[in-house]
């Protein structure tokens, strides 16, 4: 132990541990004139490089108590320590308590307020959620102009119908298909086409009379919402073999439109008697055209049911809307089915319906109501059937001949109608409800009435009974397009010979 004495002879005292004179662990040291005692906070590592605190307690020598050395660090280069001094007392070291120091962390870099890990993250994160979102909707978009303007290498043999022209209007080979069906085309019809005044609206869009290279043609523009609809006209009535006399006779589809508005067009043939429901209001039939008339229509319908085996042959099809607004009148009288939106077809080798949503029907009850088959009133219809889906037209044909029947004239000498009235309309509202229809239909089997004129004329007594056959109860029961058509041209050769 060392003695110091201050200048009036006094000693001082400090405690001391880990810096104690005569290497002691611990006791007190003695200052010397201008001394200071002192307490030290440091941090130590054991063997495994953990760390750990220390403290240390002792005498500082009077060259080394200045103010700076008793602030901060003991020696700035070695382990990090900090130290704080006193003389006011004996031993008044032990109350002081120096603040460890933080460990130095060196060559870490300063990040600016945006420059630290967690938003350098941030921000990788959002760019990649964007660009990630600006591919998304670029697919989309790049998928709608794709259908849109059908710009797929699928689409001449998978779409032939779009964009054609018929073969006596441009130079073309015939594909010897027995179709009738023109060649694609490079340029669209949609530039050529005329337009000249509406002439009728409906469910899907409206029709407009048009001219086309200088022959009046209709042009069918569909709702922007019904897509799927021309689509499936477009669709229906470029299938092999389709082409018929009594088929409405189709010409071209396409898409006209910029980015802003888009126009779904159907072009086909142009009728100025316009539908059987329109003809029917103005004008009255005698026996001979209304066996044109309903027999055409029997023709038309036969071909559409009928399958044709071949290497190109035509599936069977289901119009699924038979009316007398879906039915046009030719200048000759005839009739020819259009109106296809709803149709589906039939492959006998798969026994499959190739329905135009998917896997599935959107709904069993399709058409219109008011000639709606009892079986898919009540839903007992089983919609994988082809066979119960042509039963279902043939009721609905059964209900406008029925139409027709009535603006017949019979007698020699005074000629009487009836006026012209749609199905039902003496049993339900004029936009009946699904329930309203089936409770007439289904509940208490109503059908239209039969007038007692018909039984003195031969072709209405034989058609009566050809259209209740037709919307007979029982699916099974009702004539097939094929027995029709045969039934009625055995009709016409009869009623020819009877003129004779």
């Amino acid at each position: 132990m060392y003695v110091f004495l201050d200048d009036d002879g006094s000693m001082r005292r400090c405690y001391c541990e880990g810096h104690c004179p005569d290497g002691q662990r611990n006791g007190t040291c003695e200052l010397r004139p201008g001394g200071k005692c002192f307490t030290t906070a440091q941090i130590g590592y054991d063997d495994n490089g953990d760390e750990y605190p220390l403290r240390y307690y002792g005498c500082l020598p009077p060259d080394e108590g200045g103010i700076m050395q008793c602030k901060g660090h003991l020696v700035p280069h070695a382990e990090p320590k900090s130290i704080e001094c006193c003389d006011g007392s004996d031993q008044c070291n032990l109350h002081l308590k120096p603040m460890y120091p933080e460990r130095p962390t060196p060559d870490v870099p300063q990040y600016g307020p945006f420059d630290s890990p967690p938003y350098i993250v941030l921000l990788t994160s959002v760019t990649f959620c964007i660009t990630l979102c600006l591919i998304v909707i670029m697919i989309c978009y790049l998928r709608y102009r794709k259908k849109q303007v059908f710009v797929n290498k699928d689409y001449p043999e998978k779409y032939p119908a779009m964009k054609i022209h018929r073969h006596h209007l441009i130079d073309e080979k015939s594909s010897g298909s027995g179709s009738g069906m023109p060649t694609l085309v490079q340029r669209t019809i949609s530039k050529q086409i005329h337009m000249i005044r509406s002439v009728g609206k409906g469910r899907y869009g409206e029709v407009w009379l048009a001219r086309w290279r200088s022959e009046r043609v209709a042009v069918k523009v569909f709702f922007t919402t019904e897509e799927q609809s021309w689509f499936r006209e477009t669709e229906i009535y470029q299938t092999v073999l389709m082409r018929h006399d009594n088929i409405l006779g189709f010409i071209a589809a396409d898409i006209k439109g910029t980015g802003s508005w888009t126009q779904m067009l159907l072009i086909t043939d142009y009728h100025e008697n316009g539908s059987l429901f329109d003809y029917l209001q103005d004008h009255v039939l005698d026996t001979n055209s209304l066996l044109t008339m309903v027999l055409s229509i029997a023709r038309g319908l036969a071909h559409l049911h009928t399958e044709i085996f071949g290497t190109r042959g035509k599936p069977a099809i289901a119009h699924r809307d038979i009316k007398s607004k879906n039915i046009l009148v030719k200048s000759n009288l005839e009739c020819c089915i259009a109106d296809f939106g709803l149709a589906v077809k039939y492959f006998s080798d798969t026994n499959e319906l190739d329905d135009p949503r998917g896997a599935s029907l959107v709904s069993t009850r399709s058409g219109t109501r008011r000639y709606m088959a009892p079986e898919i009133l009540d839903n007992s219809i089983n919609v994988r059937s082809f066979e119960a889906q042509k039963m279902a037209d043939m009721y609905a044909f059964g209900l406008v001949l029925w139409e027709m029947s009535r603006r017949c004239i019979t007698g020699d000498k005074i000629t009487t109608a009836d006026d012209y009235q749609v199905p039902y309309y003496d049993c339900v509202s004029s936009d009946p409800g699904f329930e309203e229809m089936m409770q007439v239909v289904c509940v208490k089997n109503m059908r239209p009435h039969i007038p007692m004129r018909w039984e003195s004329e031969y072709v209405l007594k034989t058609l009566s009974k050809v259209m209740q056959e037709c919307w007979h109860a029982n699916p099974s029961v009702r004539l097939t397009a094929l027995r029709v058509k045969k039934s009625l041209s055995k009709l016409d050769t009869d009623s020819c010979i009877k003129i004779v």
